[in-house]
C-alpha cells in the first residue's frame, strides 16, 4: 500500500492541478484540494494548531517550499472540537489573473511616471530607492525616494526620507476599490490578519560591533573631528567608530542602551547618512541622561559631541533629523512613527524637570523644537538663542558655536537658555520693546489722538486698541457726532476708517461726511439757508477723499449681519487698507441669535469680548453705538450708561463710555447745544469723567466748542432740572417711554437738529 501523502504534499499537488481541473475551471475545487481540506481537522487536532486555507495557486505558479499555502497559528490550550471553518477566495484563471495584474501594473507605472518617478528598472514587490523629483536628493544627490509597487498591481506608494522634503504619495489604478492611504501602508498579498499591536510588539534586530564589522577610528577621521574641535577622548567616551563598506570608510555612531548597541548610524564625510534597518529608534547618547534632572536635546550626533566638549554630558541627539515643517496635529502614539524614539525613551525623559532644546537655527530645526516641545510638555522646556559667528551670520548649531567661538561661548548659550514660549503665557520682558516705545512716545499716539474740540480733549481722547460705547436717546445726534469726530481725526493724523452703519443709506451718509469735510451744504435746500452750495470741483475732490478715507461694511440682502461677519470684514479692511478705526452703528441692527441656554447678559458679554480682542489685536479703535432701553419717568436729561438696552456689560466692559444728549425744549435753552457726557474713562492718561458742550451747525453738520455763555445757560438749566426731579421723584404723574421728537415744523418753523 503506497504511503499516505502529507498535508503539505496535498496542498502543492492541489495547487498545481487546479488550473487544469475541470472543477476548478468551473469555480469548484479539485479532488486533491478536497482531500487536503479533509486532512485539516486531523492535522489541527494532532498538532494543536489552527490551520486556515488561503487560496489555490493559478496556472503554472507552483509555490516554493517557503510559500506554504496555509496559515498556521498556535491555538489555545483546548484542541479544536469540530471542523475548521475554511475561508477561500474566488479562483481566477491564470490568463485572466495575469492580464488583470499586467493591466494594473501598466497603469501604476504610467501614473508614477506622471509624478516624475522613473527609476532605471521597475521592481515589483520590493522597496526601491531612486532620485526624488521634488528635492533631487538635496546637495548630495542622495537616492532618498523609496518606491513600492505591489506584485498584483493593486497600489503603489512612495516616500522621500530626506527630512527637508518628506514628499510622499499613494496611488491605485482604475477599477480597484479605493482604500484610505493612512490605513493601507504596504500590505501583504495574502489575506492573513494583521495583529493590531504589531508595531508596539515589534521585534528588533540584535546587533553588535562584531556583527557590523565596526573598528576604532582611523587617524584621518580623528583628524577630521579635531578640525571640528572634538577631541579623541570625547570620541572614545562616546564610542564613535568606523566601518569600511564598498571601498568607503564611514563614521559609525553607535546608539546604546545600558551599554548595549541597539542601533547604528553611518555618516560619510560628505554628509551622506544611512542607518541599520529594523533597529530600535532611541536617542544618541541615551545612557548619558539616565536619571538626569536637566537634559539637552540637539539635532545631530556631532552637536552632541560638541556639548560634551563644553562640559555638558547630559545631552542627547535625535536620530532622524528635523521635519520640514510643524505637523497640524500630534498623532496617536502608535502612529507617531517620526518621533517613536521619544516613546521608546519615555522612562528617561519623565524624570527630567528641565529640557533644553538646542536644535538648529534653520526653519526645520525650529520645527523640530516645536514638535519636541509639544510632546514633552512646553512647561518644562527651554530653548537656546544661537549667537552670531561674525557681523552678519548667526551660528547654526552647537558645533558651529564650538568651532567659531569656543566652548566657553557654548556654555553661555546653555546658561542663557530661555523658557520655551507657551501660547497665552508671557513675561513682562516679552513686551519690553512695546513698553519702551510707550515711554518714549515713539508711535505718537501713546497719549491718545485729540478729538478736535478743546472742551473735550481733557475728557476724552482716541487710543488705538480701545472700545468706546456711545449711547443716547433716539435723535440725539450720536451718529452725527461720531462722523464729525472721524473727520477731525482724519484731518489731524490721517486715519482711515471702516463703517458698518446700518441705519444710514450710503448716499445720505456720504452727504453728511462731505458737508463736514467741505463745510458747505450738499444741496440748495431749505436747511442750507443762504449758504453757498459746494461746487462741482469741491464735490469731486470730496468724493476722492471719501474713497481714500472710508470703507463700508454693508449687508445688502434681507439677512441681518452677525458680529463675527462684521469683525471678519473689518479685519480684512485693516490688513488690506490699513484702517485704524471701526464704527458699528447700532447694536440692535445686528443678528442676535443666541443659544437657548445663554442669557442676554452672557451673550452681550461675549460680543463685547470679541470686539475688544479685535481692537487690541489689530490696534484699531472701535466705536459701538447702543440705544438705551425705554426710559420711565424721563425728565429730559441725559440717560445713564446703565440704561443701555441689553446688559450692564456695555458700561462694565468698555474702555470709554459716552452719552450724547441735546436739549429739546426751546424754553430751556438753545436747541443747537449738544452735551457730550463722558461717563467712563478706563485709562486716566487720556481723559476723565465730565461734560463738554458743543454747538451744531445745521447747514454744514459741523460741531464746534460752545461759548462760555451757552455753557453757563445749559449748565444752569440742567441743575434746575435735576433739582426739580429730586423734589418730585415720588410724585411723578406721567411716564414717557421715549422722549417726544418734534417734527420738522413744530418748533417755530425750525427743522430737527439731526
Amino acid at each position: 500500500m503506497p504511503p499516505r501523502p502529507s498535508l503539505h504534499s496535498l496542498l502543492l499537488m492541489a495547487a498545481s492541478a487546479s488550473s487544469s481541473s475541470s472543477a476548478a475551471a468551473a469555480g469548484g475545487d479539485s479532488g486533491l484540494l478536497l482531500a487536503a481540506r479533509r486532512r485539516l481537522p486531523a492535522a489541527a487536532a494532532a498538532g494543536g494548531h489552527r490551520i486556515r486555507l488561503l487560496h489555490s495557486f493559478p496556472g503554472d505558479r507552483v509555490p516554493r517550499r517557503a510559500e506554504v499555502a496555509c496559515c498556521v497559528r498556535s491555538a489555545p490550550d483546548a484542541r479544536l472540537a469540530g471542523p475548521v471553518t475554511v475561508r477561500s477566495r474566488n479562483v481566477h484563471s491564470a490568463n485572466n489573473y495575469e492580464a488583470a495584474s499586467e493591466g494594473r501594473l501598466g497603469q501604476l507605472v504610467q501614473m508614477l511616471k506622471n509624478e516624475g518617478i522613473n527609476p532605471k528598472q521597475w521592481k515589483l514587490g520590493n522597496f526601491q530607492r531612486t532620485m526624488c523629483p521634488k528635492c533631487n536628493g538635496g546637495s548630495t544627490e542622495e537616492l532618498s525616494l523609496s518606491v513600492y509597487i505591489r506584485m498584483d498591481g493593486m497600489n503603489a506608494s512612495w516616500n522621500c526620507f530626506r527630512s527637508k522634503c518628506g514628499w510622499r504619495g499613494f496611488i491605485q489604478p482604475d477599477g480597484v476599490p479605493k482604500v484610505p492611504q493612512a490605513k493601507t501602508g504596504i500590505e501583504s498579498e495574502t489575506d492573513q490578519e494583521v495583529e493590531p499591536n504589531k508595531a508596539a510588539n515589534k521585534v528588533y534586530r540584535k546587533i553588535s560591533e562584531v556583527d557590523l564589522n565596526l573598528e576604532p577610528l582611523c587617524d584621518e577621521l580623528v583628524t577630521y573631528f579635531s578640525e571640528r574641535r572634538i577631541s579623541a577622548e570625547t570620541l572614545r567616551r562616546n564610542k564613535v567608530m568606523q566601518r569600511q563598506w564598498k571601498n568607503k570608510i564611514s563614521i559609525a555612531f553607535t546608539y546604546r542602551r545600558d551599554g548595549v548597541v541597539v542601533g547604528c548610524k553611518y555618516r560619510e564625510v560628505d554628509k551622506k547618512f544611512s542607518q541599520e534597518a529594523n533597529t530600535e529608534k532611541i536617542f544618541y547618547g541615551l545612557d548619558d541622561i539616565k536619571r538626569a534632572q536637566d537634559i539637552i536635546i540637539v539635532e545631530g550626533e556631532i552637536d552632541k559631541l560638541s556639548m560634551d566638549e563644553a562640559g555638558y554630558r547630559n545631552c542627547v541627539s535625535v536620530p532622524d533629523g528635523a521635519p520640514p515643517k510643524v505637523s497640524i496635529k500630534i498623532p496617536d502614539r502608535d502612529q507617531d512613527k517620526k518621533y517613536q524614539y521619544l516613546w521608546n525613551c519615555k522612562d528617561y525623559l519623565d524624570s527630567a524637570s528641565r529640557i533644553i532644546l538646542a536644535t538648529d537655527a534653520d526653519p526645520p530645526g525650529q520645527a523640530l523644537a516645536e514638535e519636541l516641545a509639544r510632546r514633552l510638555g512646553k512647561e518644562r522646556c527651554w530653548r537656546v538663542k544661537w549667537p552670531k559667528k561674525n557681523e552678519t551670520d548667526t551660528c547654526k548649531d552647537a558645533n558651529e558655536v564650538l568651532m567659531f567661538l569656543g566652548p566657553q561661548a557654548l556654555r553661555k548659550v546653555i546658561e542663557d537658555a530661555e523658557l520655551y514660549p507657551i501660547r497665552g503665557l508671557f513675561a513682562f520682558k516679552d513686551f519690553f520693546a512695546e513698553i519702551d516705545n510707550y515711554y518714549l512716545g515713539i508711535s505718537g499716539d501713546e497719549l491718545g489722538i485729540r478729538t478736535g474740540w478743546k472742551s473735550m480733549d481733557d475728557l476724552y481722547k482716541v487710543v488705538p486698541g480701545e472700545l468706546t460705547i456711545v449711547t443716547g436717546v433716539p435723535n440725539s445726534g450720536k451718529s452725527e457726532w461720531i462722523d464729525a469726530l472721524l473727520c477731525n481725526i482724519n484731518k489731524e493724523c490721517g486715519w482711515k476708517f471702516v463703517l458698518c452703519s446700518m441705519e444710514n443709506k450710503v448716499r445720505e451718509h456720504a452727504r453728511k461726511l462731505l458737508e463736514k469735510r467741505i463745510k458747505k451744504p450738499f444741496f440748495d435746500a431749505r436747511y442750507g439757508a443762504s449758504a453757498e452750495r459746494m461746487t462741482p470741483d469741491e464735490f469731486e475732490i470730496g468724493k476722492q477723499w471719501l474713497n481714500e478715507t472710508f470703507h463700508l461694511i454693508r449687508c445688502e440682502d434681507d439677512s441681518l449681519p452677525s458680529i463675527n461677519w462684521v469683525l471678519d470684514l473689518a479685519k480684512a479692511a485693516v490688513l488690506r487698507h490699513g484702517v485704524r478705526g471701526l464704527v458699528i452703528d447700532p447694536y440692535n441692527e445686528l443678528d442676535h441669535q443666541r443659544p437657548s441656554n445663554q442669557t442676554e447678559t452672557e451673550y452681550v458679554s461675549q460680543i463685547l469680548t470679541k470686539i475688544k480682542r479685535f481692537a487690541q489685536h489689530h490696534s484699531c479703535h472701535v466705536w459701538f453705538v447702543a440705544h438705551p432701553r425705554q426710559l420711565h419717568n424721563w425728565n429730559g436729561g441725559p440717560p445713564n450708561m446703565y440704561d443701555i438696552s441689553g446688559s450692564a456689560h456695555f458700561i462694565n466692559k468698555c474702555d470709554n463710555g459716552i452719552v450724547i444728549h441735546r436739549n429739546r425744549d426751546k424754553n430751556a435753552g438753545p436747541l443747537d447745544v449738544v452735551q457730550v457726557c463722558v461717563r467712563k474713562v478706563r485709562n486716566k492718561v487720556i481723559g476723565q469723567i465730565g461734560d463738554a458742550f458743543l454747538t451744531y451747525d445745521r447747514v454744514t453738520g459741523e460741531f464746534k466748542d460752545a461759548g462760555k455763555a451757552t455753557i453757563a445757560a445749559a449748565t444752569a438749566v440742567q441743575k434746575q432740572k435735576n433739582s426739580y426731579v429730586k423734589s418730585m421723584k415720588d410724585n411723578v404723574a406721567n411716564e414717557m417711554p421715549f422722549p417726544h421728537v418734534e417734527t420738522a415744523d413744530s418748533v417755530d418753523g425750525q427743522d430737527c437738529l439731526f
